[in-house]
């Protein structure tokens, strides 16, 4: 198949990941596909981090910059049957508009739906999609509002593959102390999980703790520096914005992944972060919130600071409730791996080829 997809790629958002879990399973699986993807200078995310395949093309801007940007001819001179776009939200929706009749006369077009809501934005509806997809029923339920109920199509949000790794070579690898139970966050979240702090300090007097936090945030850089200087042996920062690879061996180096993210207010959500990492085989403590609803078997789920500190006697320990986690983990991966949700897209191509 000739695939065109449309979206966020090599940066740290959460649908560049979807678009890249996608995208390079289809290519493995042989299909020739073209990706268009924000320019270097106006993208969504806070960072690049990796370098572009010869299948990708940067010619369009976020939807937020001050002067909104599409090069029409990646688009118009490219082959493929079938285009899917992904997070519609963050393109430059008008300018797109104006090449849709040119890219329906060639594909069959798809939509990723990644808003956890119905847009007020008029832009946002004025493309007629052969096939929406959304991650689950929670998604179905609210989009089945605007959108005729035959062309909501459920496919789970991909996995990265299970790929456990060596505690002790990736901590001589990252300069990390062998004999300590290492607590991580990275990216965003260390801006909520910062809140955690004194019940983890207080904790670190019946373990042995080092919280790592790995971010270039700079909310979150901004509290845990102050944290920092109030207990400089419990807390090391890395300002990083860590490539996959270099993620996965923080994972690899860690006890556990912390993710105290709170739920948006009246927003339907996934957590990207959960599907990137449950491949690493380092156990997640998540918030109970609408980012991990559907995942509460695969993760460690706390509500309080009590909560909490049973899942950190639970790692510690590597007691029967850590191996429930890491095993439910390692079946949810499996199950919805980034080659069989390509799959399942393969087969909704098949279906909207039938149709026309």
């Amino acid at each position: 198949m000739n695939i065109g997809l449309m979206g966020a790629w090599n940066t740290d958002s959460g649908a560049s990941i979807h678009t890249e879990l996608l995208g390079r399973s289809l290519v493995e699986m042989g299909h020739r596909v073209w990706v268009f993807t924000f320019f270097r200078d106006s993208f969504h995310g806070t960072a690049i981090v990796g370098d572009d395949e010869e299948y990708v093309v940067r010619c369009f801007s976020v939807a937020s910059d001050p002067d909104p940007r599409l090069l029409a001819t990646p688009f118009l001179t490219r082959r493929y049957d079938f285009f899917v776009v992904e997070d519609l939200g963050m393109l430059p929706q008008d300018h797109l508009a104006k090449i849709f009749h040119w890219i329906r006369k060639r594909a069959r077009t798809v939509t990723v739906i990644h808003d956890g809501n119905l847009k007020e934005d008029p832009s946002f509806y004025q493309f007629a999609w052969d096939a929406i997809v959304c991650f689950d029923r929670r998604y179905f339920d609210f989009l089945k509002r605007v959108y005729p109920e035959e062309t909501i199509h459920i496919i789970p949000y991909p996995c990265m593959p299970w790929r456990p790794g060596d505690m002790q070579a990736a901590r001589r690898s990252l300069g990390l102390p062998q004999d300590r139970r290492i607590i991580l966050q990275f990216g965003t979240v260390p801006r909520f999980g910062a809140a955690r702090f004194p019940m983890l300090q207080k904790l670190a007097g019946k373990h042995p703790l080092l919280l790592l936090i790995v971010t270039r945030q700079p909310d979150g850089l901004a509290k845990w520096k102050s944290l920092q200087r109030q207990a400089p042996r419990l807390v090391e920062i890395r300002e990083e914005s860590p490539r996959i690879d270099r993620l996965y061996e923080y994972l690899h180096a860690c006890d556990l992944l912390l993710y105290d993210k709170p739920s948006k207010p009246n927003c339907i959500t996934v957590s990207s972060t959960a599907y990137q990492c449950l491949g690493a085989g380092c156990p997640i403590a998540a918030l109970r919130s609408a980012f991990v609803e559907g995942l509460e078997d695969a993760l460690y789920v706390y509500g309080d600071d009590s909560e909490l500190e049973s899942v950190v006697d639970s790692v510690a320990a590597r007691d029967a409730r850590w191996h429930r986690v890491l095993d439910a983990a390692r079946g949810y991966v499996e199950e919805n791996s980034g080659a069989k949700i390509a799959e399942r897209f393969v087969g909704l191509f098949r279906l909207l080829a039938e149709r026309s």
